[in-house]
């Protein structure tokens, strides 16, 4: 891995190389850590509201789990206690 040098602006602002965001295609946000006295940038999602649950209700609308399978599994989990 190449080392690439960037100025941290009078804005605490740094701007990335682009040949180190071209491996990032699409990525608008990145995490940031400290690592010791190093700090890592790793890229992030950002979710919109509701997105990760309409994903799992997807999930479970291509497995083939109903409203009845979910009630009837319920009850027989508070039968076994």
């Amino acid at each position: 891995m190449a080392a690439h040098y960037v100025k941290l602006s009078s804005k605490n602002q740094l701007t990335l190389p682009r040949s180190v965001v071209r491996h990032f295609p699409g990525t608008r946000y990145f995490e940031i850590a400290e690592r010791g006295r190093e700090v890592v940038l790793r890229p992030a999602r950002i979710a919109v509201q509701g997105e990760a649950l309409q994903r799992v209700r997807d999930k479970i609308r291509s497995l083939g789990i109903t409203e009845d399978i979910v009630s009837e599994a319920v009850r027989s989990a508070r039968k076994a206690k």
